[in-house]
């Protein structure tokens, strides 16, 4: 490359940024690439817990985010400034990961503007538009719009492969959330973060004592599904009276009135608020067990050793699964009560999971990453 080529970073949630920080960060730090960050802010608060954790100033913030906003409202607010966005800024790529509403706008609008895509974490799939929902039909449409798509796996190469992507277009390249937990693990090393809600004594990193991590926020388990969730963790807490159970609770009224109806009042419940990125690191480097709904928590797990129960009946990661790292259970409390006991008791059943191998990479995603959009802009593509 003679010049250096633009390339405009977009995203708008807090799991985007956490995956896309390290590619960021090595854009800036490569003198053959001028990196711009475009925010949607589609997560507001969430998003710039973790901008200030990995030092990343946003050179344009969109600001999209309302009270009570609709998934059309976004889509039809996030296309428009996209537009204007990619009009002033002509980047030479835009760079997007995985598959939220900013991605597929962001996608579209790159798009019309005839600038090539980049899709980070390309290729996930459940084959069912109904669940993950709209994330499912996010990433099937972005990776048809897309030329260049960083698959985290094999897998995930075999899913765009089947859907007519050409072959010379996808990199197998490992995730980024794997980069991104090795910067926080050395920053959490250097200097320790407190943990709002969280006594010292449920937080030392070197307690004996049983610590399950709850996280959950999926549109799919709105309704019936938390309410089962919560069901089965309030029987799991008095199950194992001598087992803290943390729960940092999503924003959304959807998850906040059943998990604090149904859990508020159990001694060894602590339902705490949203974490940052390093705290809550932190504090999946302490728990011995994690029961969970999202994705990228299926993906850091395994890397730090610790068994995960997911709480959806599909999933776009089934690599984890097959290396048996993550069990699904879906929102069924019988399912959870039993595989969570398990786990909790069963010290064989534990070490299985807990020793398996990770498939989602090696920390070097960004690398190759990088490699490939060098190689694009050389072949003239």
């Amino acid at each position: 490359m003679n010049l250096k080529k633009k390339i405009s970073v977009v995203f708008g949630t807090r799991p985007e940024a956490i995956k896309l920080a390290p590619v960021i960060l090595a854009l800036k730090a490569d003198p053959q690439f001028e990196c711009r960050v475009c925010v949607t802010a589609q997560h507001r608060e969430m998003l710039d817990q973790v901008l200030l954790a990995f030092e990343i100033v946003p050179d344009e913030d969109l600001n999209l985010m309302q009270p009570n906003q609709t998934l059309a409202s976004l889509t039809a607010r996030a296309i428009e400034s996209l537009d204007s966005y990619f009009a002033d800024e002509k980047p030479d790529m835009v760079m997007v990961q995985g598959d939220t509403t900013t991605v597929f706008c962001a996608a579209l609008v790159a798009f019309y503007h005839h600038i090539p895509i980049a899709h980070v974490e390309a290729g996930l799939r459940t084959h069912n538009l109904n669940s993950p929902w709209p994330e499912e039909a996010n990433r099937v449409l972005t990776s048809h719009l897309a030329a260049l798509h960083f698959a985290p796996t094999a897998t995930s190469r075999e899913n765009l492969l089947k859907e007519g992507i050409h072959a010379d277009r996808i990199h197998v390249t490992g995730n980024t959330v794997i980069d991104a937990l090795f910067i926080a693990l050395k920053k959490i090393k250097a200097s320790p973060p407190d943990i709002p809600g969280l006594s010292n004594e449920i937080i030392e990193p070197h307690s004996n004592k049983p610590l399950v991590l709850i996280t959950g926020h999926r549109r799919e388990n709105f309704g019936g599904g938390f309410k089962n969730i919560c069901e089965a963790i309030s029987e799991l807490a008095v199950r194992f009276p001598q087992v803290d159970f943390v729960y940092p609770v999503h924003l959304n009224p959807n998850v906040q009135k059943p998990v604090y109806d149904l859990l508020a009042g159990h001694q060894n419940i602590h339902l705490i608020s949203p974490l940052d990125y390093l705290p809550f690191v932190a504090l999946m480097n302490r728990a011995t067990l994690i029961l969970t709904d999202s994705g990228g928590v299926q993906e850091e797990a395994p890397s730090l050793g610790k068994p995960v129960l997911v709480m959806r009946d599909t999933t776009e990661r089934p690599e984890a699964v097959e290396m048996g790292t993550v069990k699904l259970v879906g929102a069924d409390e019988k399912a959870i009560v039993e595989e969570a006991t398990t786990l909790l008791t069963d010290h064989k059943a534990y070490a299985a999971m807990a020793n398996a191998v990770n498939p989602y990479g090696d920390g070097k995603a960004t690398q190759r990453i990088l490699h490939a959009c060098k190689n694009f802009f050389e072949d003239g593509k």
